[in-house]
C-alpha cells in the first residue's frame, strides 16, 4: 500500500513538472523584455515599431496583424504563438522562420524566455 501511494504522489509530481517549467515571471518577463525585445516591438494594442505589436500575440496566428509588413518568410511560416513555438522562436529565430527580418539572435536563457513569455501572455 505504501509503495502505490508513493508511486500516485511520484506521478502526480512528475505530470506537473512540464507545466511547472512553461510557467515564468511575467513581472521579471517585463524587465527582461524592456532590455532585448522594447527597441523594436511594443505591448500596445495597434502600435508597431521596427516589428510588430506584440499586444495579444500569445494565440496569434504568425503574420497576422493588417497594419504590419512582415518578410514572406513570416507571412509563409503559418504559425500559431502558441507557449511552445515562442519558445523556439526566442531561443533562436531563424531556426523557426528561415528568412526572418528579425535580427535578433536568440534568448539562450530558458527561464528568461518563459519569464518573457508569461509578460506576453498577460498583455491582452
Amino acid at each position: 500500500m505504501k509503495f502505490k501511494v508513493i508511486l500516485a504522489a511520484g506521478t502526480v509530481l512528475l505530470a506537473a513538472a512540464p507545466l511547472a517549467r512553461a510557467d515564468g515571471d511575467a513581472q521579471a518577463g517585463e524587465a527582461v523584455f524592456k532590455k532585448t525585445c522594447a527597441v523594436c516591438h511594443t505591448t500596445e494594442d495597434g502600435k508597431n515599431k521596427i516589428g510588430p505589436s506584440l499586444y495579444g500575440v500569445v494565440g496569434r496566428h504568425s503574420a497576422s496583424l493588417s497594419d504590419f509588413q512582415y518578410s514572406e518568410a513570416m507571412k509563409s511560416a503559418d504559425k500559431v504563438w502558441d507557449p511552445q513555438n515562442l519558445d523556439q522562436y526566442l531561443s533562436n529565430p531563424r531556426a523557426l522562420v528561415a528568412g526572418t527580418k528579425m535580427v535578433f539572435v536568440g534568448l539562450k536563457n530558458e527561464q528568461d524566455r518563459q519569464n518573457i513569455i508569461a509578460y506576453l501572455a498577460a498583455q491582452k
